[in-house]
């Protein structure tokens, strides 16, 4: 049996959901289920239900410092994962923190609308999500609409994930969900080329939380010292499995079930 005291723990910066199914609460699910601690950090209320957002209240910047500073100045951090951050001044905020801990890798979702399509990021968080996270990251996660907007210059996917790696970031791994295509295809970007193509059965339904859990457990397998490549690997394969297994407790998308593998028959 493995010391608790060996068990890696990740940072996590995000939104509350109320329904349990994204933000911080799927960050310390999908983290636990693989493995490690999830030390979250709050930096907005949501008022949301499986169907949509309806609202959201970012915290003050000072009370987000004071909430990562408690966590980094009492536990030994192995990787850090970025979500819902809430304003430009949080942006600025998490940006100060990482510059301190440049060993850590990090992992940003950047999350600029909500499953049922409200915005919750606007141009000038966008431009600090640029300018601030994405150069501090070893792997940024949008998906196709989100690559688009984090890139607005880009004439096509492959021109968007080279534009966000001509700004710092380490790996692109842009997701095909929200595509019109058959399967759903995920593309890895790194070393300012495509580095590997991901194809998974489209499943039906629309499910919230998703790119929550994929980030969150690739931040996990890297706080485990998996390299980049395999963690995106082992972190797609989980991820499609929590959807695959998902529930609908709502009158909206399906929640993913993070904790599928307690049910042995799966």
């Amino acid at each position: 049996m493995r010391n608790p005291e060996d068990i890696p723990v990740v940072l996590t910066f995000g939104g509350s959901d109320p329904t349990g199914g994204a933000g911080t609460q799927a960050d310390v699910e999908a983290i636990a289920s693989m493995g490690c601690h999830a030390a979250p950090v709050t930096t907005a209320l949501t008022v949301q239900d499986t169907t949509n957002l309806m609202a959201f209240v970012p915290h003050d910047a000072e009370l987000v410092m004071q909430q990562a500073r408690a966590v980094l100045e009492d536990i030994p951090i192995s990787a850090i994962k970025i979500g819902f951050t809430g304003s430009v001044e949080i942006i600025q905020t998490i940006h100060s923190l990482l510059t301190d801990y440049p060993q850590l890798p990090v992992v940003v979702d950047p999350i600029i609308s909500a499953g049922g399509g409200r915005a919750m990021t606007d141009d000038g968080m966008i431009s600090a999500m640029n300018t601030l996270l994405v150069p501090q990251s070893v792997v940024i996660t949008p998906n196709t609409h989100e690559a688009r907007r984090l890139a607005p210059q880009a004439d096509s996917q492959n021109a968007s994930a080279m534009a966000l790696l001509d700004q710092g970031a380490d790996h692109v791994l842009i997701t095909g969900t929200h595509l019109k295509s058959f399967d759903v295809i995920n593309i890895l970007y790194g070393n300012n080329r495509k580095l590997e193509e991901f194809t998974w059965k489209r499943l039906e339904g629309s499910y919230h939380g998703s790119g929550c859990t994929l980030a969150a457990s690739i931040s996990a397998l890297l706080a485990q010292g998996h390299q980049t490549l395999s963690a995106v690997r082992k972190a797609q394969e989980y991820t499609w499995k929590t959807l695959k297994y998902g529930y609908r407790i709502g009158m909206g998308q399906y929640l993913p079930n993070r904790f599928f593998w307690v049910n042995s028959e799966q």
